[in-house]
């Protein structure tokens, strides 16, 4: 059974997410190899009608930096 956070993956909190240099296309997903000119979990779910499959949560920086000390 899908939750709401699984069904609605936040492209932000994603290891995949990258942003762009191309002013038209600013967001990309680097593991389905495309650009968007919005998240690309929304033109995921508009495409195949199901929620974005790849999602993989990323480490967040603040918990990298209590590391280092």
């Amino acid at each position: 059974m899908l939750t709401a956070a699984s069904a609605n993956p936040n492209c932000r909190d994603c290891a995949h997410y990258v942003i762009t240099h191309d002013a038209r296309l600013p967001y990309a997903c680097r593991v389905m190899n495309f650009k968007s000119a919005r998240f690309p979990a929304l033109d995921v779910l508009a495409a195949s009608g199901t929620p974005c499959l790849r999602f993989k949560a990323r480490r967040r920086r603040a918990a990298n930096m209590e590391r280092r000390g």
